[in-house]
């Protein structure tokens, strides 16, 4: 959609929502359609190509408003987390499908979904060593549990464990950055040799430094010997398996309990977006299920709805599912394929940029559409090449530690970005190179 279609959309919308005002005292209070009335009335699955903008607004009037604000809204996040799902090629066991046991839920960020996914298993992991021994306190087994990331994961996985009051060690990562079974496994063993009881790993797919994979075909068969909870932490680097010269980087998704990314990051859905899965429901229902009176409704107990607010750390929630199911439609599923590969090819545009200055080394792996670089040299080297960089205010760079080393990251994640962008973005860093080393030699 071009600016001069966007801006015809949107008065076409502002008068949508004039007539619906207008004409709102016409509308029944309360919906006359029920429980599951939804998903007949849409595919199963999103579709290959774009859909007009006049078919997804007639079918707003047509399927959403009968049911709106419930049980469309609950409906439409459990067919489109199906519909995404199915576009990752997630195991059935992640889908809600008619009768399945899982499911997926909108989450606010991958930061929630990981406290979420803690604290549905801290939940799981005390009632089961409760059952077995009767006369252990909680506070006896939260003393002595342990959660455990790479030490490449975000610093949300830390902030998870000081929420839930648990210990997070951090797993020393391989010459590739990646969390590898070997290191896992030797904490495990020496934890339980002090008596500790680990119950919790978080695998990334995709890290924020340098946007390595832990390797969870190695990860996952542990935490599933050692009966612990698997979550995956793919906020970014989720969007791309969509693409089937991507998926490989999720095999071993069969092992893990839940699973997350950010269609917010890199799948053209606006903030905020967390797309969470897990294979039992009621491991999240069992954690947050509360029921006061004035939440009780006519259909909770019929076994044929979701109530999202049992998934979830707020209660209220938004129409969040609408504008994936806008996004899906207008894009189909090759219209986004093609926006990650387009991005994915200019991150290794710039790449072989790099390459070709011997100046410049590049520090870690280009899988997606980030690249890690530096100046070959000292660190104080490379911070004054970042301040420069910055304070020119062309582009914006955030850095990382890699072990020692200071490193400059270039993440290609416009919407418009273009071939001509990459290059005026690497005629602009070597300018500045110039500047720095000219400097340093002053």
């Amino acid at each position: 959609m071009n600016s001069s279609e966007f801006r015809r959309r949107g008065k076409e919308m502002v008068d949508f929502v004039a007539d619906y005002l207008e004409g709102i005292e016409g509308r029944q209070v309360y919906p006359d359609v029920e429980p599951g009335y939804l998903r007949p009335l849409i595919p199963t699955t999103a579709p290959e190509e774009p859909d007009t903008f006049e078919d997804i607004l007639n079918d707003v009037e047509k399927i959403i408003m009968p049911g709106a604000a419930s049980p469309a809204c609950t409906e439409l996040e459990t067919v489109m987390m199906d519909w995404l799902g199915k576009m990752l090629k997630l195991p059935e066991a992640f889908l809600a499908g008619q009768v399945g046991e899982g499911g997926g839920v909108i989450q606010g960020s991958a930061s929630e979904a990981t406290l979420v996914a803690l604290l549905a298993a801290r939940t799981k992991v005390v009632r089961r060593l409760q059952a077995a021994s009767p006369g252990l306190t909680q506070g006896a087994i939260m003393e002595k549990l342990v959660a455990y990331s790479s030490d490449q994961a975000h610093s949300s996985v830390e902030r998870a464990g000081l929420i839930g009051g648990v210990k997070i060690k951090a797993i020393p990562s391989d010459g590739k950055f990646a969390m590898r079974a070997s290191a896992l496994q030797e904490a495990l063993e020496r934890d339980k040799a002090e008596g500790l009881i680990p119950f919790f790993v978080v695998a990334t797919l995709g890290t924020t430094s340098c946007c390595s994979f832990d390797n969870l075909l190695e990860v996952g068969p542990i935490c599933t010997k050692e009966d612990v909870w698997l979550h995956i932490d793919a906020a970014y680097a989720g969007s791309s398996f969509i693409c089937p010269e991507f998926r490989h980087l999720l095999n071993g998704v069969e092992f893990a309990d839940s699973f997350n990314f950010n269609p917010h990051k890199w799948l053209l859905v606006n903030f905020d977006c967390s797309a969470m899965w897990v294979k039992k429901r009621t491991d999240l229902i069992g954690a947050f299920k509360l029921d006061p009176l004035y939440l009780k409704h006519g259909h909770q107990d019929s076994g044929l709805i979701t109530d999202y607010r049992h998934w979830q750390l707020p209660l209220g929630r938004r129409f969040r599912s609408l504008k994936m199911w806008f996004v899906f439609r207008m894009y189909g599923v090759k219209g986004l394929q093609a926006y990650i590969r387009k991005h994915v090819r200019l991150a290794h545009e710039f790449e072989h940029l790099v390459h070709q200055d011997p100046r410049f080394e590049i520090c870690a792996e280009v899988t997606l559409g980030l690249v890690c670089f530096r100046l070959k040299g000292s660190n104080k080297l490379n911070e004054d090449l970042l301040e420069r960089i910055n304070s020119a205010k062309k582009i914006h760079l955030v850095p990382c530690h890699l072990r020692d080393k200071f490193v400059l990251r270039l993440a290609i994640c416009a919407r418009t970005v273009e071939s001509a962008h990459v290059r005026q973005a690497w005629e602009h860093i070597q300018q500045l190179a110039t500047d720095v080393l000219r400097a340093e030699k002053d």
